[in-house]
């Protein structure tokens, strides 16, 4: 087990990490060549730019950390360790990146063995870096953070994603989006989950909600989301939210409002 010591440690080098590798995604973004854009499957886009940076991510937490392994979205190193693993998203957001928009992150946690220990999520064009270690709390540029106050979903902002390539669930997704846009204060969709988890956790938002995602989309993300106040699921209210593909994360205050009414859809 990791002294909290050593934790910390690696909880500071790997916001170093994620900003460096943050300036490399902002440079390239300046010049970026559309026409190098690749297709992993239907409209799941991936550039030299993820490839690139993940390679330094991996590189860069190898040297860090060498008994972890590694799970990745762009396989650079895929090799799993018994107890410790990185799980990274080198540009959570390509689409938005390959487009212009300026949301964007880096996402990098920790894991040992089925749970989350550190969380990093460096938004590039803010400059936002939102991290956390297992009990210590959350935090966005050495500031401390906290979920919302909101008392309900009337009183609520809440952002999702929209699926893009697999459409078996669109029609429950749909009616869930209509009944959210006149029972909340509207609904938003950045692009990129671990700003969403980030954006919960500070307070901007009280509830994100998507399905189809995987554990590093959401890994960093829902650490941060609980050490801010927040609560953090599956659509079932379980905790099979990081390899479950589906995740629904509030301010907690909202989460058993949240969940029935999902669900009373979800499950029509």
């Amino acid at each position: 087990m990791l002294s909290q010591e050593k934790l910390q440690l690696l909880l500071e080098q790997t916001q170093e990490i994620a900003k460096s590798v943050g300036a490399f995604i902002r440079k390239e973004r300046q010049h970026f060549d559309v026409q190098k854009v690749e297709h992993k499957g239907f409209n799941d886009l991936v550039s030299y730019v993820d490839k690139e940076a993940e390679r330094r991510i991996v590189e860069q937490l190898s040297e860090l950390f060498p008994e972890a392994g590694f799970i990745t979205e762009e396989g650079t190193n895929s090799t799993r360790a018994e107890v410790y693993n990185w799980v990274i998203d080198p540009l959570d957001g390509t689409t938005n990146f390959i487009h212009g928009l300026p949301i964007f992150s880096v996402s990098i946690a920790l894991m040992e063995r089925d749970e989350v220990i550190l969380g990093v999520v460096y938004e590039i064009n803010l400059h936002e870096c939102f991290y956390a270690v297992k009990g210590g709390g959350a935090f966005c540029n050495e500031t401390p953070i906290h979920v919302s106050k909101a008392p309900n979903l009337a009183a609520s902002l809440i952002a999702t994603g929209f699926p893009y390539y697999n459409f078996e669930q669109i029609d429950k997704y749909l009616a869930a989006l209509k009944s959210l846009m006149q029972s909340t204060h509207g609904l938003r969709r950045f692009g990129s989950a671990a700003v969403d988890l980030a954006y919960v956790a500070m307070g901007r938002i009280e509830g994100f909600f998507e399905y189809n995602l995987n554990s590093y989309d959401v890994a960093a993300g829902s650490l941060i989301v609980q050490e801010a106040g927040g609560k953090v699921t599956d659509f079932s209210g379980g905790s099979d939210y990081i390899f479950g593909r589906q995740i629904v994360a509030t301010n907690s205050i909202i989460h058993q409002e949240f969940l029935e009414e999902l669900n009373r859809i979800w499950s029509a």
